[in-house]
Protein backbone atom coordinates (compact mmCIF):
# COMPACT_ATOMS: atom_id res chain seq x y z
CA UNK A 1 0.00 0.00 0.00
CA UNK A 2 1.54 3.13 -1.11
CA UNK A 3 1.28 6.52 1.06
CA UNK A 4 -1.14 8.20 -1.89
CA UNK A 5 -3.37 5.24 -1.31
CA UNK A 6 -3.85 5.20 2.56
CA UNK A 7 -7.48 7.06 3.94
CA UNK A 8 -6.96 10.42 5.04
CA UNK A 9 -10.82 10.44 6.57
CA UNK A 10 -13.04 7.39 8.08
CA UNK A 11 -15.40 6.22 4.86
CA UNK A 12 -18.62 7.49 5.00
CA UNK A 13 -20.66 4.77 6.99
CA UNK A 14 -18.22 5.50 9.68
CA UNK A 15 -18.56 9.58 10.04
CA UNK A 16 -22.63 8.61 9.47
CA UNK A 17 -22.69 6.34 12.39
CA UNK A 18 -20.68 8.66 14.76
CA UNK A 19 -23.22 11.43 13.95
CA UNK A 20 -26.07 9.67 14.45
CA UNK A 21 -24.81 8.06 17.72
CA UNK A 22 -24.43 11.31 19.15
CA UNK A 23 -27.75 12.54 18.03
CA UNK A 24 -29.26 9.24 19.59
CA UNK A 25 -27.11 10.18 22.89
CA UNK A 26 -28.21 14.29 22.68
CA UNK A 27 -31.69 12.48 22.23
CA UNK A 28 -31.46 10.10 25.31
CA UNK A 29 -29.94 13.11 27.60
CA UNK A 30 -32.55 15.41 26.55
CA UNK A 31 -35.59 12.76 27.29
CA UNK A 32 -34.00 12.26 30.97
CA UNK A 33 -32.85 15.95 31.66
CA UNK A 34 -36.96 16.62 30.06
CA UNK A 35 -38.88 14.21 31.78
CA UNK A 36 -36.88 15.92 35.07
CA UNK A 37 -38.94 18.73 34.71
CA UNK A 38 -42.66 16.77 34.11
CA UNK A 39 -44.90 16.21 36.64
CA UNK A 40 -44.96 12.68 38.41
CA UNK A 41 -47.53 9.99 36.49
CA UNK A 42 -48.06 12.42 33.73
CA UNK A 43 -48.53 11.20 30.19
CA UNK A 44 -45.84 13.64 28.69
CA UNK A 45 -43.31 11.93 31.58
CA UNK A 46 -44.20 8.48 29.83
CA UNK A 47 -42.74 9.42 26.30
CA UNK A 48 -39.75 11.04 27.51
CA UNK A 49 -39.02 7.58 29.02
CA UNK A 50 -40.11 5.29 26.27
CA UNK A 51 -38.30 7.86 23.51
CA UNK A 52 -35.48 7.59 26.15
CA UNK A 53 -35.59 3.78 26.12
CA UNK A 54 -35.95 3.75 22.30
CA UNK A 55 -32.81 5.86 21.87
CA UNK A 56 -31.35 3.86 24.35
CA UNK A 57 -31.83 0.67 22.66
CA UNK A 58 -31.14 2.20 18.96
CA UNK A 59 -27.43 2.96 20.56
CA UNK A 60 -27.20 -0.55 21.74
CA UNK A 61 -27.71 -1.83 18.47
CA UNK A 62 -25.84 0.61 16.24
CA UNK A 63 -22.54 0.38 18.81
CA UNK A 64 -22.08 -3.42 17.28
CA UNK A 65 -21.96 -1.92 13.41
CA UNK A 66 -19.31 0.75 14.64
CA UNK A 67 -17.83 -2.12 16.59
CA UNK A 68 -17.25 -4.34 13.64
CA UNK A 69 -16.64 -0.99 11.56
CA UNK A 70 -13.56 -0.43 13.76
CA UNK A 71 -11.90 -3.86 12.36
CA UNK A 72 -10.94 -2.00 9.53
CA UNK A 73 -8.28 0.26 8.47
CA UNK A 74 -8.63 3.98 10.63
CA UNK A 75 -7.13 6.80 8.44
CA UNK A 76 -3.50 7.62 10.41
CA UNK A 77 -2.92 10.65 12.70
CA UNK A 78 -1.03 13.23 10.99
CA UNK A 79 1.17 14.36 12.28
CA UNK A 80 1.36 10.95 14.63
CA UNK A 81 0.16 11.99 18.17
CA UNK A 82 2.99 10.90 20.97
CA UNK A 83 2.13 7.02 22.30
CA UNK A 84 0.58 8.75 25.27
CA UNK A 85 -1.97 10.30 23.83
CA UNK A 86 -2.30 7.03 21.71
CA UNK A 87 -2.60 5.13 24.50
CA UNK A 88 -4.73 7.67 26.13
CA UNK A 89 -7.34 7.83 23.25
CA UNK A 90 -7.74 3.88 23.38
CA UNK A 91 -8.92 4.18 26.75
CA UNK A 92 -11.34 6.86 26.05
CA UNK A 93 -12.89 4.81 23.28
CA UNK A 94 -12.96 1.94 25.34
CA UNK A 95 -14.70 3.41 28.43
CA UNK A 96 -17.11 5.10 25.62
CA UNK A 97 -17.78 1.81 23.99
CA UNK A 98 -18.43 0.08 27.29
CA UNK A 99 -21.24 3.19 27.84
CA UNK A 100 -22.70 2.07 24.80
CA UNK A 101 -22.73 -1.35 25.35
CA UNK A 102 -23.46 -1.29 29.42
CA UNK A 103 -25.88 1.81 30.23
CA UNK A 104 -28.40 0.20 27.75
CA UNK A 105 -28.23 -2.99 29.09
CA UNK A 106 -28.52 -1.87 32.74
CA UNK A 107 -31.68 0.12 31.81
CA UNK A 108 -33.40 -2.79 30.33
CA UNK A 109 -32.46 -4.98 32.99
CA UNK A 110 -33.92 -2.37 35.95
CA UNK A 111 -36.81 -2.12 34.19
CA UNK A 112 -37.26 -6.43 33.89
CA UNK A 113 -36.46 -6.89 37.50
CA UNK A 114 -39.09 -4.57 38.51
CA UNK A 115 -41.68 -5.87 36.38
CA UNK A 116 -41.97 -3.30 33.89
CA UNK A 117 -41.64 -3.80 29.86
CA UNK A 118 -39.94 -1.84 27.69
CA UNK A 119 -41.69 -1.70 24.44
CA UNK A 120 -39.39 -1.37 21.23
CA UNK A 121 -41.36 -0.86 18.26
CA UNK A 122 -44.09 -2.44 19.76
CA UNK A 123 -42.45 -5.55 20.20
CA UNK A 124 -41.98 -6.68 24.39
CA UNK A 125 -38.68 -7.38 25.52
CA UNK A 126 -38.83 -10.48 27.51
CA UNK A 127 -37.40 -10.33 30.80
CA UNK A 128 -34.19 -12.44 31.64
CA UNK A 129 -34.34 -12.67 35.58
CA UNK A 130 -37.58 -12.79 38.53
CA UNK A 131 -38.93 -9.92 39.40
CA UNK A 132 -36.98 -7.97 42.57
CA UNK A 133 -37.32 -4.75 43.47
CA UNK A 134 -34.67 -4.36 45.65
CA UNK A 135 -32.49 -5.73 42.79
CA UNK A 136 -34.10 -3.16 40.23
CA UNK A 137 -33.16 -0.44 42.38
CA UNK A 138 -29.39 -1.49 42.40
CA UNK A 139 -29.39 -1.37 38.59
CA UNK A 140 -31.02 1.05 38.21
CA UNK A 141 -28.09 2.89 40.33
CA UNK A 142 -25.83 1.45 38.06
CA UNK A 143 -27.87 2.42 35.18
CA UNK A 144 -27.77 6.17 36.43
CA UNK A 145 -23.86 6.19 37.34
CA UNK A 146 -22.63 5.39 34.12
CA UNK A 147 -25.49 7.75 32.39
CA UNK A 148 -24.25 10.18 34.30
CA UNK A 149 -20.62 9.67 33.91
CA UNK A 150 -21.33 10.03 29.84
CA UNK A 151 -22.13 13.42 30.38
CA UNK A 152 -18.05 13.38 31.06
CA UNK A 153 -17.36 10.91 28.54
CA UNK A 154 -19.23 12.94 25.53
CA UNK A 155 -17.83 15.95 27.00
CA UNK A 156 -14.04 15.09 27.13
CA UNK A 157 -14.48 13.08 23.88
CA UNK A 158 -15.46 16.24 21.94
CA UNK A 159 -13.14 18.77 23.91
CA UNK A 160 -10.40 16.56 23.01
CA UNK A 161 -11.50 16.70 19.11
CA UNK A 162 -11.26 20.10 19.42
CA UNK A 163 -8.21 20.13 21.20
CA UNK A 164 -6.27 18.67 18.37
CA UNK A 165 -7.88 20.54 15.62
CA UNK A 166 -7.25 24.09 17.03
CA UNK A 167 -4.38 23.36 19.14
CA UNK A 168 -2.21 20.82 18.11
CA UNK A 169 -3.57 21.12 14.46
CA UNK A 170 -3.82 17.96 13.31
CA UNK A 171 -6.03 16.09 11.48
CA UNK A 172 -8.03 13.98 14.36
CA UNK A 173 -11.25 15.72 14.20
CA UNK A 174 -11.38 16.37 10.31
CA UNK A 175 -11.39 12.78 9.61
CA UNK A 176 -14.56 12.27 11.25
CA UNK A 177 -15.88 15.35 9.71
CA UNK A 178 -18.46 14.42 6.98
CA UNK A 179 -18.85 15.95 3.43
CA UNK A 180 -14.48 15.87 3.71
CA UNK A 181 -12.56 15.44 0.51
CA UNK A 182 -9.45 13.48 0.56
CA UNK A 183 -7.55 16.85 -1.09
CA UNK A 184 -8.59 19.12 1.53
CA UNK A 185 -7.25 16.85 4.34
CA UNK A 186 -3.85 17.29 3.00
Amino acid sequence: MTRDSIAHRYGNLSITLHWLMLALFVGVYACIEIKGLLPRGSSAKSLFMGLHGVFGISIFVLVWVRLIGRLTPRPPITPAPPSWQTGVSHLMHLALYVLMIATPVLGWLTLAVAGKPLPYFDWPLLSPVAIDPDLAKQIKYWHELLGSTGYWLIGLHAAAGLFHHYWVRDNTLVRMLPGRSAERQR
